[in-house]
Formats: C-alpha cells, sequence, structure tokens
C-alpha cells in the first residue's frame, strides 16, 4: 500500500504520461520490502533526475521547490537549530519568521515527524523541497564538514574535562586517545575526510592545527581550498591524528617526531594508496594525506601532447639506448609523464626496472624499488644492483648528486634506455645543471637524447566555458606575436564556474611541454659550456617550441587561460612586451634591474622617459568590486616616469592593484591630450600613509595616440 505522498507522485506521473503504468508498478513494489520511497526509487533507477521528480510533486501538491544554491541562510538561523537536530531529521533550516521555520527537505515529512521537530525547537514548520544533495552540501556549508558526526562524539563523552579546551585534549592519557580512535564516531569522521577527498578530486589533504582552532584543506587540480569545520573538532584533533596514524602503522605515542606512513583504502569502487606524513607544531601535530589510485590508466594522448609532440615523444621512448631527462619543480607532473612513457613501452619483450623514492604508482610488469637511505639503500646504490639484473630500460626517480648522474649516465651509454628527473625551471637548464653538479660535459653530450620541460595548467571546465572578451589587447598581440598569428585569431576563454567544478571554474590539469633535442649544435654548445641562455636560444632557432608556446597554444584552442599560462611560465625574451608574470607585478621599474642583468642585454622593448608629465586620474566607475570610497577617488598628479607601455606617479591616496583609472596625459608644448585606461600594477608606501608611489600599465591606447605618445618619449628621450 502506498502512502499518501507516493500516491500523489504516482497519479501525476501517469496523468502526465510521463512513465507507462506497467513500469511504475514494478517500482511500487520495490517501495514495499525498501526504507526507500517512489521518488527515491525511481532516482536510483535513473528514470527520472531527482529534480524533476520533485518538481512534479511540488506542482501536484502545491509544496514550494527551491533550489539551495541561490539562498544563503543567516548565521543567526543556524545558530538557533542544533545541528544534531538537523542531521537526524535531514533537513536544512531556511529562514524563521517570527515562530515559523521554514526548512528544506528531500521529501515530504509525515505529521509525526513534523511535530517531533515542533516539539522540539518550538517553532511552527514549513517545510520545502529540495534535492537531497544540495541539502547535504548546504549542511557542509554552514554547519561545517562532519558536524553530525562531531556532534555524535561530543555527546558520547562522559565528561566536560575530556572536550574542555584544546590544551586539555592534548594532555589525554595515550589509552584514552587510543581507545578514542577506536570509536566508531571517530573512525567514520577520518572515512568522511578521506570520503570527501575522493569525491571532490583531491589530490592533498592537509589536517593543521593552529592556537584558534583547526583547519581542513583539500588540495583540488594544484590549489589549496578551505573546508569550513565545526569549532568543536579543535577537541578531537589529537583523537583524529591517532585513527590516521593506526591506519599507516605509525606510533602514536610519538608526537614530537616526523613520521611517514602509508595505508590502502578502499573508496567506492576504487582502491586509494595514502602517503601519510605528520609534522609536530606548538599546537599539535599536522598531518598531510597524499592520495594515490593504486591503478592508473597512463596514455600519452591525455598528457596533453600536441600532435607533433606526439611524435617526438614516440621516437624518443623507443630508442635503444640514452638517457631522457624530464626537468621541472615539484608538483609538475615529471612522475606521470615518465610512468605513462613506461606504460607506452611495457611489454614482455622488456624488462624495465625503477627505483624511487617514493614509489609513486603500482605498475604491473615493471620491478619496482623503494629508496632506504636510512639503511644504505640509496639511487647510486640501487642503480649499481639494478645492472646486475639485465634491464631493458630503468626509471630513476631524481638525480640529485654527481654519484647517481655518473652512474646514470654510463648506464645509457652501456646500451640501456634510462628515465629520469632533474628540478630546473627549463629544458636547457637541464644541462648546464649536471655540468654544475660536476659531470663532464662529453658524458652529457654524448649520452642524453633530449631534456623535456614541462608544468601543469588548470583546465577550463567544459560545461561553463565562455569567451573571454575582457583579455588585453596588448595580451592579445603578444600571443599572435609569438604564435606568429593574426590579431583576430587569438580567442582566450574562461570558465564561469558551476556546480560541476565547484565554482572554480577549472576541473582537471593539463600539461604543457619543452623538448629541447640534444642533436649536434646543442651538443657543441653543452662541450663548450655555454649557458642556458645560449643554448635556449639555439634550440628555439631550431624549432624548439618553448613552454610559452605550447601554453599560448592551449590557451587559443580554449584548454587552459591566459592566467594560468603566466603563472607557471617566464617571458621566452624576458621583456615587457611579452606581459609576463613579472611584468605585470611591476613592469615600469626595471631600471634597476638593468644594473643587475649580467647578459648586459636590454630587458624592455619600450624606452622609459624620466620626464614630469601632468596627468588627471580617476577611478573607472563601472568596475563592480570598487568601494564606495574608492568610487570617489579622483586626483592630479605629475608622472616620475613614462613609457609607451605605462607611467609610474604619486598619490595621496592608495590604490588597490589591479584597479582599472580613467587617465588623461598632458602631453607639453599644447600637443592634444591622452585620454585612457590603464590597470594599477604596483603600490608602494613612501611615506607612512601620506605618499604612494603607484605603477600603471595602459589598457586601450588607441594606435593615434600610442603613435603620438611613441613620437614624444622618442623625441625627448
Amino acid at each position: 500500500m502506498l502512502k499518501k505522498n507516493d500516491m500523489v507522485l504516482y497519479d501525476m506521473l501517469i496523468e502526465k504520461r510521463l512513465i507507462s503504468r506497467e513500469i511504475l508498478e514494478s517500482f511500487v513494489k520495490e517501495t514495499e520490502t525498501s526504507q526507500s520511497n517512489l521518488a527515491q526509487i525511481l532516482a536510483k533507477h535513473g528514470m527520472f533526475p531527482e529534480k524533476e521528480i520533485l518538481g512534479v510533486f511540488a506542482e501536484k501538491s502545491g509544496m514550494s521547490f527551491i533550489s539551495l544554491k541561490d539562498i544563503s541562510v543567516e548565521r543567526g538561523i543556524i545558530e538557533k537549530i542544533p545541528v544534531k537536530i538537523a542531521a537526524y531529521y535531514k533537513f536544512m533550516p531556511i529562514s524563521l519568521e517570527e515562530k515559523t521555520l521554514t526548512i528544506a527537505v528531500s521529501w515530504p515529512m509525515d505529521i509525526k515527524t513534523q511535530d517531533e521537530i515542533r516539539t522540539q525547537l518550538g517553532y511552527a514548520i514549513n517545510p520545502a523541497l529540495a534535492c537531497e544533495d544540495e541539502i547535504l552540501d548546504a549542511m557542509k556549508k554552514y554547519y561545517g564538514f562532519a558536524a553530525d558526526t562531531l556532534g555524535k562524539i561530543t555527546s558520547s563523552l562522559s565528561t566536560a574535562k575530556e572536550t574542555s579546551s584544546f590544551q586539555e585534549t592534548a594532555q589525554y592519557k595515550v589509552e584514552d586517545i587510543e581507545k578514542l580512535a577506536e570509536d566508531a564516531s571517530v573512525i567514520k569522521l577520518v572515512n568522511q575526510i578521506i570520503l570527501e577527498a575522493y569525491k571532490k578530486r583531491a589530490t592533498d589533504v592537509h589536517i593543521e592545527p593552529f592556537r584558534q582552532g583547526v583547519s581542513l584543506r583539500y588540495r583540488i587540480d594544484g590549489i589549496l581550498y578551505d573546508t569550513t569545520v565545526p569549532p568543536e573538532i579543535k577537541n578531537f584533533i589529537n583523537a583524529i591524528i591517532s585513527r590516521i596514524k593506526i591506519m599507516s602503522n605509525l606510533n602514536i605515542v610519538e608526537r614530537k617526531l616526523p613520521q611517514d606512513g602509508r595505508a590502502i583504502v578502499k573508496v567506492q569502487d576504487q582502491v586509494l594508496d595514502l602517503r601519510i606524513s605528520t609534522m609536530p607544531t606548538p599546537y599539535g601535530e599536522s598531518v598531510v594525506i597524499r592520495i594515490l589510485p593504486t591503478q592508473m590508466l597512463f596514455s600519452l594522448p591525455k598528457l596533453g601532447l600536441s600532435k607533433s609532440d606526439m611524435q617526438i615523444f614516440e621516437k624518443l621512448i623507443q630508442r635503444p639506448n640514452g638517457i631522457i631527462f624530464v626537468t621541472g619543480p615539484t608538483g609538475s607532473g615529471k612522475t606521470t609523464t615518465l610512468y605513462t612513457c613506461l606504460s607506452r613501452i611495457n611489454t614482455k619483450e622488456r624488462k624495465i626496472i625503477t627505483i624511487e623514492d617514493p614509489i609513486e604508482y603500482e605498475m604491473n610488469g615493471v620491478i619496482q624499488v623503494q629508496v632506504m637511505p636510512e639503511i644504505g639503500l640509496d639511487f647510486a646504490r640501487g642503480l649499481r644492483s639494478i645492472l646486475r639484473h639485465d634491464p631493458d630500460v630503468i626509471m630513476v626517480g631524481e638525480v640529485r648528486d654527481k654519484e647517481t648522474a655518473d652512474i646514470a649516465i654510463r648506464v645509457a651509454m652501456t646500451g640501456h634506455l634510462v628515465f629520469s628527473t632533474l628540478h630546473t625551471n627549463d629544458a636547457a637548464s637541464g644541462a648546464t645543471r649536471l655540468i654544475d653538479i660536476g659531470v663532464e660535459p662529453y658524458l652529457v653530450a654524448s649520452s642524453v637524447e633530449a631534456f623535456i620541460a614541462q608544468r601543469l595548467v588548470r583546465v577550463i571546465c567544459e560545461n561553463c566555458k565562455y569567451e573571454d572578451k575582457t583579455v588585453p589587447a596588448q595580451l592579445k598581440e603578444s600571443i599572435a606575436k609569438d604564435l606568429n598569428l593574426k590579431l583576430s585569431e587569438v580567442k582566450a576563454f574562461k570558465g564561469k564556474g558551476c556546480a560541476s567544478c565547484n565554482h572554480t571554474g577549472f576541473w582537471g590539469r593539463s600539461a604543457i611541454y619543452e623538448i629541447l633535442l640534444v642533436d649536434e649544435t646543442i651538443k657543441s654548445h653543452i662541450l663548450t659550456k655555454a649557458p642556458a641562455g645560449r643554448i635556449k636560444k639555439a634550440a628555439i632557432l631550431r624549432g624548439m617550441r618553448t613552454l610559452r608556446h605550447d601554453g599560448w597554444n592551449k590557451v587559443i584552442t580554449g584548454v587552459t587561460t591566459p592566467e594560468e599560462i603566466m603563472n607557471v611560465t617566464s617571458s621566452d625574451n624576458a621583456d615587457i612586451n611579452d606581459i609576463d608574470r613579472k611584468s605585470m607585478a611591476a613592469p615600469l621599474n626595471l631600471a634597476r634591474e638593468a644594473d643587475s642583468n649580467p647578459s648586459g642585454l636590454e630587458r624592455r622593448v619600450y624606452k622609459r622617459l624620466d620626464d614630469k608629465v601632468n596627468i588627471r586620474y580617476k577611478i573607472f566607475k563601472s568596475t563592480d568590486s570598487l568601494t564606495k570610497k574608492e568610487s570617489a577617488v579622483e586626483g592630479l598628479s605629475a608622472t616620475k616616469n613614462i613609457s609607451a607601455g605605462g607611467l609610474l606617479f604619486s598619490s595621496n591616496e592608495p590604490l588597490s592593484t589591479g584597479t582599472i583609472l580613467e587617465m588623461v596625459i598632458e602631453l607639453p608644448e599644447k600637443k592634444e591630450s591622452i585620454e585612457c585606461l590603464a590597470r594599477v600594477v604596483r603600490v608602494e608606501e613612501m611615506s607612512r600613509g601620506k605618499s604612494y608611489e603607484v605603477a600603471v600599465c595602459f589598457l586601450d591606447m588607441t594606435s593615434a595616440q600610442k603613435s603620438r605618445l611613441d613620437n614624444y618619449i622618442g623625441m625627448e628621450s
């Protein structure tokens, strides 16, 4: 027998002919043997999205159907409704008017349940329908992550002493902490932390104690994001850490020394390898959990390689001998690239051995060796032993010293294909780094096949991607110049932010590459110990595409944003016209750097004139982010210096970096004034809050105005 609300939904679905009676009857039978209602069963079997089912029911029943993503709940309401009641009855409080509490529920409550809530809270109940996932997300947002679980733990403690303060918790006896760590609620809390990380695609979980409380952060697509947690979590930080230590077989008594461990857990259908690291702080232990899948599908096309780079990779990894170095900072995806290469050539005919610290991923058919310096097994010693096992291909996790580099290079010269990594900023610096640590130039030149630099950039979410029309014209000109394209061919894209990407505008990451092939010309430079800049210039002349160029290609194809590329790469010719990250920070103050520039090369395209030119400026009023105070700021000043790219002036008012100004530049000798927009890129306090030095770069100057400014600067200089 169907319940009243299920019957309303049943009649509505039949009336609207959304489903046949025969199929619907089969789901009705399932409600008789389960605890779920008809709506939940239909959503579970994928017959209708939950949103559609609730919309149909709301239309028939007269209840309101709301989207919690569009609603902001006042903090005062959250404080009046205990989390244990909201979590138990599975509702989210929305608003409180006089004595009526509006709550969001995923399915109508029966009269008895509403009476129970009314009795406990003392308010009349006005239920509204909302999707279950939105209710759960709202509870995490307003009550804090796992607030219901923490509430259960708190209520289970028998004395106030055990929950009074962070300091008292830190004084628990080891036996008490271990007992609490095995409590079902604490186990559930730690499991929730790991499960939430998996659902959010996090690679790392950071649990950090401070004087004020505990911070829980997830690293997603390379960026750390805070998670709201209830203040009560600080009372259980030792229990949480003890549980994590027990999972990873660490010493729960030791709190004054760093520890590293490992745990294997299963989340849904995925088995995860957790790398746990603890570190003592004045307020407790800080824990980082690195999350790695035990099995991962490695594929060259998924690395983000262009068609031409893919062909180069294919040729390199099929070579019978030589060494291939992948370079880049920590976290740039070097290990993933190496594993992908090994996966591509992993056949029954080849014996592949790796030596790593630590072993990141498990790979069938590959012998993997973990470095253990504490017992004398370092990279150099491990490499010597590997040679006795008759390998065809060897991967060395990282070349850190001369001994390891010498052995790896000599192994490559004796008929083995070797893969390894270096920590350098670009491909050309790989050669100079090896020479700097003591490797003979002739060994580098005769053994290395290629240096491959890489970086990771965030990928724009496909669900909310749109063309970004606000990209400065100067930046578009730079991209067009670098890629030898017409300005009209340069387009940039951005993500608005949606539920799919957690409102970040990004989903996942891709790599950009710079492949320096060591041919005869590059070998000659290495043999003469040429600096990295000269090697890079020679490689570019021979067709090498730099990290910046590969990044620009991903910008115009809609993979990532210009900001991502500028954040992880530097300008290839180090001048202001490239609008690199450094120039965005201080594009008009490079004079001091010119004196310290060892190369003696001119670092700027624009000449700068140290001259006083009168200017007028005011905040561009259409900028949404301006405060009322800022919007009134207007000023008169004279420039300290001026160029075709921007200018430097003094202001009595502090201006925020990134602010857009409307500027009027009054050229001397009755020349026509120049009117344009400019962006504030640097502000320095000069006289204890009374005077500020402001640097701006021009945004939308017309060609005629730019020509007049160029002529003025050229004549005066």
